[in-house]
């Protein structure tokens, strides 16, 4: 048999590639050349997020509404029993204003002074009625007429404190007293007016009076108004005429 022939190989060394290795600072034998790594620090956690729309207590808003309608309810029925009350009040006692005329009209003193002042003196007859079948009005103190020549006061005086009744008329006598300084010049406007026959006065009435109603007796108001008169002279101790009157009257609470 042909022999088989071997082929030999020389023993060769082989070298396998291997990695470099980091260098740890033992070059020179120097422990503490070794880099120090830190210790892993724990991660912190999260803070929890805030509830971006946080969601109000319905609770107080309920409260205040409820309050706000309780409150709301309270004044409508308040109201409602106020017009009532004023309701049946007028249809029972039908409320009307008194009513006032001046009669007559009589100038005592228009004089003119040293001092040159003007010295006025009028009487004046005032007839008040009380047309109400079932009010009562109590005049009080702190009444207060005047007589005005224009924007010119002459004189003032007041009404006595008196109970009229029900549907009734009185009479009054009303004596106004007064002194102007400018006595020259007002004077003299008098006397110019009085050739013409028609000399314009107004009697300007504030009175507080209290209303009475059936046995109960209500808070004071004041009856304030103007009587614009027309006259033909102002000629002292003689019968004045009054060619012209027209009287206002309301009430003031």
């Amino acid at each position: 048999m042909a022999e088989h022939h071997k082929k030999i190989y020389p023993d060769v060394e082989i070298a396998m590639p291997t990695r470099p290795r980091a260098s740890l600072g033992l070059e020179n034998g120097d422990p503490s050349s070794i880099p120090m790594v830190p210790p892993g620090k724990p991660k912190p956690k999260p803070d929890p997020k805030p509830d971006p729309d946080p969601k109000p207590d319905p609770k107080p808003k309920r409260c205040c509404c409820k309050c706000l309608c309780w409150t709301v309810g309270l004044l409508t029925l308040l109201l409602f029993i106020v017009g009532a009350t004023a309701g049946i009040i007028y249809l029972v006692f039908q409320p009307k204003l008194p009513k006032y005329s001046v009669d007559n009209l009589r100038v005592s003193d228009l004089t003119l002074n040293f001092d040159m002042t003007l010295s006025a003196r009028f009487n004046v007859r005032i007839t008040a009625d009380n047309p109400n079948k079932k009010i009562g009005i109590y005049y009080e103190k702190g009444s207060r007429l005047s007589v005005w020549y224009k924007d010119t006061n002459l004189c003032q005086g007041t009404i006595p404190k008196f109970y009229q009744g029900h549907q009734n008329k009185t009479v009054l006598n009303v004596a106004l007293t007064g002194r102007n300084q400018y006595g020259t010049t007002l004077l003299n406007a008098l006397q110019e007016q009085q050739q013409t026959g028609r000399v314009p006065l107004d009697l300007n009435i504030n009175v507080p009076v209290s209303i009475k109603l059936g046995a109960l007796k209500l808070r004071k108001v004041r009856i304030l108004g103007t009587c614009k008169l027309i006259v033909d002279s102002l000629t002292t101790n003689s019968l004045i005429s009054i060619k012209a009157s027209s009287c206002h009257f309301g009430l003031k609470l």
